[in-house]
């Protein structure tokens, strides 16, 4: 379907199947990609950047199958400033394309060993190309984050010129802070009335915090990947970006957050990337809660540790036995036997938790708490 925008929006631009592939070492099968694209346009994701069609092949195949697939989802195709590229895209249906260049000088001068002037031209003629067949078009500044402010400013207004619908600041290299980022948005948008979007990599740990700064400063669109898969440290993750914005800053843009642990394990599994436990807003540890006294406060109130319910992303809680619990939560979880701990007994099984614990190096499994409460707790009962 053709891309619609609406004015007062904010958009998602997931580019699992592109970028997130381009992880070293990452390949999706066909069969994958097609199923993860259905799966981010189920949950309403409004943008997929599904490929490169120019490496042809089974790419090109499988990105021509997801685009006649009849997704609600524009479904957009990555290139080069390269007029060929674009064909490649045109060919496979797709109702957008990503137009990517460098714009830092750094890049400009040991990467394409050109000049500034070469790379408007360029990106000029594709974006006039691919306008003539009616697509929606994203100009990507890739290293945005290290090109000079005024060439950038002066790239975009090339870009909108030629009929770009938006920018795509590619923070490539992941140097930038939520501050700096906040700054250099603000100065894109008081310049030029243009549509942008946040592309943000995870280097120094700040990918999601740098795409939300973008979103305040006035960007309207927010590229992610499930899981925060792509180049070196990956991207700003879908889940995190999406829970932020709505607990966070209080807007929600309508994604179905229940499926995201079901996506999330799936795009795991398909990458073959370990989803960690202690992984923001999808990680088994999110809800785990251990010690005495957040286990005490979860029993009473989970708000007083939890920010939203496990359920809203299709997690639940879990009240973990180990070294640093306390009676409270032996106590609940012998309700969970149905069985009635009584306190002074939980007192008891305490130190022998903590210690059998402290010996295995993990918290305990049920039967092992079972086996201790019986062992030792018994005994001195029918004595």
């Amino acid at each position: 379907m053709k891309f619609k925008k609406e004015d007062g929006k904010l958009y998602l631009v997931d580019t699992t199947l592109r970028d997130g592939e381009q992880t070293a070492g990452v390949v999706f099968a066909n069969s994958e990609k097609i199923r993860i694209a259905k799966m981010l346009d189920e949950i309403g994701v409004h943008q997929l950047e599904v490929g490169i069609p120019t490496m042809g092949g089974d790419e090109k195949e499988t990105i021509a199958k997801i685009a006649k697939l009849g997704l609600n989802a524009s479904i957009m195709a990555w290139n080069r400033a390269v007029v060929n590229d674009v064909k490649e895209s045109l060919e496979c249906g797709v109702d957008a394309v990503a137009i990517s260049i460098s714009t830092s000088d750094i890049h400009i001068e040991h990467k394409l060993r050109t000049s500034r002037q070469w790379v408007l031209d360029h990106m000029t003629s594709a974006v006039e190309f691919a306008k003539k067949d009616g697509v929606y078009v994203s100009v990507n500044a890739e290293d945005a984050s290290r090109t000079d402010m005024d060439f950038l400013i002066e790239f975009t207004r090339c870009a909108k010129q030629a009929g770009a619908d938006r920018l795509r600041f590619c923070d490539t290299v992941g140097i930038l802070d939520p501050f700096k980022t906040y700054d250099i948005i603000k100065k894109i948008k008081e310049a030029i009335d243009i549509d942008i979007e946040m592309h943000t990599h995870n280097d120094f740990g700040m990918a999601t915090a740098n795409a939300l700064a973008g979103f305040k400063a006035g960007a309207n669109f927010i590229g992610v990947t499930v899981n925060g898969l792509g180049e070196r440290a990956g991207n700003a993750a879908l889940e995190e970006v999406v829970m932020a914005l709505k607990h966070v800053y209080k807007y929600d843009i309508n994604i179905d957050t229940k499926r995201f642990r079901e996506i999330s394990e799936y795009v795991s599994t398909a990458s073959g990337r370990q989803l960690p436990s202690w992984k923001a807003i999808v990680g088994t540890n999110v809800f785990a809660h251990e010690s005495g006294i957040h286990v005490d406060g979860a029993l009473k109130d989970p708000h007083t540790y939890e920010i939203f319910d496990p359920d809203e992303v299709g997690l639940e809680r879990q009240i973990v036995i180990g070294k640093h619990s306390g009676t409270a939560a032996l106590i609940n979880k012998f309700k969970e036997y149905g069985r009635v701990l009584p306190e002074e007994e939980a007192k008891e099984l305490l130190p022998y938790v903590r210690s059998l614990s402290i010996q295995l190096k993990r918290p305990l499994f049920d039967k092992e708490l079972i086996y201790l409460y019986e062992e030792h707790i018994s005994k001195i009962k029918a004595i």
